[in-house]
C-alpha cells in the first residue's frame, strides 16, 4: 500500500521547505546538499510540478511547494506524536513554549515551580523572542503565548489575561514626585494590530500634557529592563497590568493614578489545531488557564 512512497525524498523536501534552504536542510540530515537537491528533483519529476523556486539568492516555495509542505509537514508531525507514546513513561516529556523575554521573565518562569509540582512527568522548554514563531511552519514550538488584538483562525486559541496599561513606579519615587524634575522610563510597546500605547497617550488621557516637554525620558528595549529599571527607582514606567502583577504584590511598585489606564489586547495561548486535545497539552493549556485567572484576581 505505502511500497511507493518516495519517503527520503519527501523528509528531504520537508526539511528544505521547513528551514528555507538546501545546505541548511543537509546538515540537519547528516547528508549533503547536492542529495537534498538530488532528493526534490526527483520528487518535482514524480509530481510533475516544481516546488521551489531557485535563485542566486537561494530557494523558495512555490505555491504547489506550500501546499506540499504544509500537509507533509503535518503528517511527520503526527507521526512523530504517535511514536512518543510509545516511550517508557518513567520519560518526561518536553514541551516548548515560545513567549516574548518580559513576559516570561515576569509571568511565566515565576510560576514554573507549581507547575512542575503539579506535572513532574512534563518539562517546559520556555523560547523567548519578540519575533511571531509561525507555529504550522514549524513544529519544534509546541505552544505560544502571544498577545493579540484579534486571534488567529488558522490556531487553536485560549484566551488568558486582558492586558491594560497604566503608569507604575517604585513606591520612594511616588513619594517624592516632582513634577519639575519628571523622569519618565520610555518603552516602544509593539501591541500587533492594535492601538499605540506610549506617554503621549497616557498623558492626553490624564490630563498631563504638560509633562512631555519637561520630563526626562529613560529609553529602553526591552520590557523586562524597562520594569527593572521603575523597580531600582528610576522613574515612572507604562507598563502592562500582567507584567507587574507580581511586583505590586510584593510591594516593589505602586500605581499612580490608577483610575487611568489604556486599553491593550489580550494574551492567548495558541497552537497548531488538534494538538489541544492531546493529554500533556491539554494539562498545559489547564494550568495557564488557572494560572491566568489567579493572577487576574
Amino acid at each position: 500500500m505505502f511500497s511507493t512512497l518516495a519517503l527520503n525524498a519527501l523528509r528531504s523536501f520537508e526539511a528544505a521547505a521547513r528551514l528555507g534552504s538546501f545546505k541548511t536542510a543537509a546538515e540537519e540530515l547528516s547528508v549533503t546538499p547536492a542529495a537534498i537537491s538530488h532528493q526534490v528533483k526527483a520528487l518535482e519529476a514524480r509530481l510533475g510540478t516544481l516546488l521551489f523556486e531557485r535563485s542566486g539568492q537561494g530557494v523558495a516555495l512555490t505555491e504547489q511547494g506550500e501546499q506540499l509542505y504544509r500537509q507533509v509537514h503535518q503528517a511527520f508531525l503526527d507521526i512523530s506524536r504517535s511514536l512518543e507514546h510509545f516511550l517508557p513513561k518513567t520519560t518526561s516529556l518536553t514541551l516548548t513554549l515560545t513567549t516574548t523575554p518580559g513576559l516570561a521573565a515576569s509571568w511565566l518562569i515565576p510560576r514554573l515551580g507549581a507547575f512542575y509540582r503539579a506535572f513532574p512527568q512534563l518539562d517546559i522548554r520556555v523560547d523567548t523572542r519578540n519575533e511571531l514563531v509561525d507555529l504550522l511552519r514549524d513544529s519544534s514550538v509546541d505552544i505560544a503565548i502571544r498577545a493579540v488584538s484579534r486571534p488567529d483562525p488558522k490556531l487553536f486559541s485560549q484566551p488568558l489575561m486582558n492586558e491594560r496599561f497604566s503608569v507604575y513606579a517604585a513606591p520612594a519615587v511616588l513619594a517624592r514626585l516632582d513634577e519639575d524634575q519628571l523622569q519618565l522610563i520610555d518603552l516602544r510597546w509593539q501591541i500587533p494590530q492594535g492601538d499605540t500605547i506610549n506617554w503621549q497617550s497616557w498623558c492626553a488621557a490624564a490630563g498631563c500634557a504638560h509633562w512631555l516637554g519637561r520630563a526626562r525620558m529613560r529609553e529602553f528595549d526591552d520590557e523586562h529592563y524597562a520594569l527593572a529599571a521603575a523597580i531600582a527607582g528610576h522613574g515612572l514606567v507604562l507598563a502592562s497590568n500582567v507584567l507587574v502583577a507580581d511586583s505590586l504584590k510584593r510591594g516593589e511598585l505602586m500605581t499612580f493614578r490608577p483610575e487611568i489606564s489604556l486599553p491593550g489586547p489580550r494574551y492567548m495561548a495558541v497552537c497548531v489545531p488538534g494538538r489541544e486535545r492531546q493529554e500533556e497539552m491539554k494539562a498545559l493549556l489547564t494550568w495557564l488557564e488557572e494560572a491566568a485567572a489567579a493572577t487576574m484576581a
